[in-house]
């Protein structure tokens, strides 16, 4: 874990990498990326990751939620509902800033 974490820039990198693989659609979990990334106590740590990439274009943080489908990162987007007005765009349904069935558009990743 040492070495993941020591240099926050490339962890940063390396869940951006993760996070661009989320196909349209689908949401994946802060813990899962960073499961994914062989931290799996660093889930808080992604979040951190996600805060920092809202001037990264091609990276779609909206599609990172919290491990129960919850919108918690949503007070990062510009606008009161941003980030659920993305998601709905593609197809999820989200209702009271949670995922409506969350397991059909959960997306694994894989490092």
């Amino acid at each position: 874990m040492k070495k993941a974490t020591s240099n926050n820039d490339n962890f940063f990198e390396r869940v951006y990498d993760i996070v661009r693989q989320i196909p349209e659609g689908k949401v994946t979990s802060y813990g899962a990326i960073a499961k994914a990334l062989g931290a799996a106590r660093s889930a808080r740590m992604v979040g951190w990751a996600m805060n920092a990439s809202h001037n990264l274009e091609d990276v779609p943080a909206h599609r990172v939620v919290n491990r129960k489908g919850l919108l918690s990162g949503k007070h990062h987007f510009d606008g009161t509902n941003l980030m659920q007005q993305l998601l709905e765009n593609e197809g999820i349904q989200v209702i009271d800033n949670q995922i409506i069935d969350f397991e059909k558009h959960f997306w694994e990743p894989k490092f």
